[in-house]
């Protein structure tokens, strides 16, 4: 079939996207990314030094020519911050693509929406292609969407949290709202969660700590990779209705008495 996802022209060649913090160490990272086999690596640009490659580097880790990074501004809780990251990120010559965070709460990590929708415009507007990660708000999404963004990411559950999808039906609006990809970023705790985010109609799911929170990561990896499989496929396929009573497989009608 073809399904592809293509997001401003760059073409994307799985929907499970991995982050990179959290594993133990570079090497168990390496690994993880391999067994999920995703295309699509996420680097937060305040944990990896994009200038200095004689120490120590995430980036050392990960191969260009097999892996798209995707740069975020994790950490960021102003405008002004997230700004410089994205630019920096560039500016290394890592990518035009970048994963827009700005943080509004310290204990929550809930996205500041305000500042969000500006450094979206603001970046939109020199040229990047802009992934915001924001609540599971229709609005909101509109919003940045109309501010230039290339995708939305609304959060499944509050970062780390491992507690799945929690709210399906706002996941659902925004997809009937926006008219760019939607990826699910945040809260993903096991393979289930992943296949329904898939199973919804999202584009994507982007997943960190549930892989590299697992007893074994590299399992774990390989477990989402085939929960976003399975997900995509069952929504092309497209599920039967639900019903109150019970349709007998084998009918009746036809059969010889």
């Amino acid at each position: 079939m073809d399904d592809r996802l293509v997001i401003k022209g760059v073409e994307f060649k799985s929907r499970l996207w991995v982050g990179t913090g959290k594993y133990r160490d570079f090497e168990e990272t390496a690994r993880a990314i391999e067994a999920s086999g995703t295309d699509v690596v996420t680097v937060a640009v305040r944990r990896v030094n994009v200038f200095d490659r004689k120490s120590p580097n995430l980036l050392d880790y990960i191969d260009p020519k097999k892996y798209k990074i995707l740069p975020n501004t994790a950490g960021c809780y102003t405008v002004e911050d997230a700004l410089r990251y994205a630019r920096l990120a560039r500016e290394a010559g890592i990518s035009d693509l970048i994963k827009l965070e700005v943080i509004g709460d310290e204990k929550t990590l809930f996205p500041d929406v305000t500042g969000l929708l500006e450094a979206t415009e603001t970046l939109a507007r020199e040229g990047f292609i802009v992934l915001p990660y924001t609540n599971d708000d229709p609005v909101t999404a509109k919003r940045l969407v109309d501010a230039g963004a290339a995708a939305v990411m609304p959060l499944g559950a509050p970062i780390g949290s491992g507690l799945g999808i929690r709210n399906p039906y706002n996941i659902k609006i925004i997809l009937e709202t926006v008219d760019v990809p939607v990826v699910v970023d945040a809260g993903v705790g096991t393979a289930s969660d992943a296949t329904i985010a898939m199973e919804l109609g999202c584009d994507a799911v982007l997943i960190n700590t549930g892989i590299a929170g697992a007893k074994d990561p590299i399992a774990m990896a390989e477990a989402m990779k085939h929960a976003v499989i399975a997900g995509r496929l069952a929504y092309r396929a497209g599920r039967i209705p639900k019903k109150l009573y019970a349709t007998a497989s084998s009918p009746l009608e036809g059969m010889l008495i």
